[in-house]
């Protein structure tokens, strides 16, 4: 018989008949269905919650809390006018630039800021939520501008 559409199998015993549970003693799983005699686990919905631990106190409950979240602060993606020498003369660089062009992986929620590590050689308009001192000083010193968008 050759391997024709109408004739495929799987493969053997790659496959298994699911276990029904419940259906007479001589299946194996019949009365009690494999949950034991009575109690919590036995009972439909009869599971516990993620971490619970018999009503001692849970792990997460036990150890104490550290450090500070500060609601306030600001999440900004950042580059350095070094890495903007990969553009040409001219360009408007903007978040969704530096992104399409793999310059930055991800962007922030609060956008990109730009710091000054490095030297820039090419005259750029740069638009990003935020610089440093020294990343604008760069961009107006090789004759760019540097826009808070």
């Amino acid at each position: 018989m050759a391997n024709e559409l109408a004739n495929l199998k799987p493969a053997p015993g790659s496959t298994k008949t699911r276990t029904r549970r419940g259906r007479g003693e001589g299946s194996g799983l019949g009365k009690t269905s494999g949950r034991g005699q009575k109690g919590q686990h036995a009972r439909s919905g009869g599971s516990t919650a993620p971490g619970f631990e018999g009503g001692q106190m849970p792990l997460h409950r036990r150890l104490p809390k550290r450090g500070f979240h500060n609601l306030f602060s600001k999440d900004y993606t950042i580059i350095n006018v070094r890495d903007l020498n990969r553009f040409d003369a001219g360009t408007d660089v903007t978040a969704e630039l530096l992104k399409s062009t793999g310059a930055v992986a991800k962007l922030g929620k609060d956008g990109v800021k730009v710091l000054g590590n490095g030297e820039l050689g090419v005259a750029l308009n740069v638009k990003a939520a935020k610089f440093s001192k020294s990343a604008a000083d760069k961009i107006a010193a090789a004759g760019g501008t540097a826009e808070v968008v």
